[in-house]
């Protein structure tokens, strides 16, 4: 892990917080403290997958200001050399059994939450999907039921 904020010894889990949740988060600001509430006593952790996701996404100038400063504030989960074989494999298994995600991206970040044991915490089918071949995914959905577009409160 590198980077700022995560205390020495979490009192409780260590959660990775998707994208798509901080999106959700970002969209419906109600959200907020129900992510505050689920996280608790743990503590959460980034990848520079959802890093460059969430700058890309800026609307302007101004808010990829805020967002890069607030993420450099953040703690990461960085890929190591074996990492990226591991998640092109899972991906790789996914094709054979049939299943597709969107995104390798998706496998790279399941992939991170699995080699260090950490919850994930998401609002993307892809990651049930992945969870269906690699048991040892702790992935939760962030939030109530499915809906299309994966969006609900």
């Amino acid at each position: 892990m590198s980077g700022g904020r995560r205390p020495p010894f979490p009192v409780g889990p260590i959660f990775l917080i998707d994208t798509s949740v901080w999106v959700s988060v970002f969209r419906k600001p109600e959200l907020g403290e129900r992510l505050r509430t689920r996280v608790g006593d743990g503590s959460y952790v980034l990848t520079r997958f959802n890093q460059l996701e969430l700058l890309q996404g800026s609307a302007d100038v101004t808010e990829w200001e805020r967002l890069e400063e607030y993420l450099e504030s953040q703690v990461y989960l960085e890929c190591q050399n074996s990492t990226w074989k591991t998640a092109a494999r899972l991906y790789f298994d996914l094709r054979r059994e049939g299943k597709t995600v969107r995104s390798p991206i998706d496998c790279c970040i399941a992939q991170l939450a699995i080699e260090h044991d950490v919850v994930l915490l998401h609002r993307d089918r892809d990651f049930d999907t992945i969870a269906t071949i690699r048991p040892l995914l702790r992935a939760e959905w962030f939030g109530t039921e499915y809906q299309a577009n994966g969006l609900t409160g």
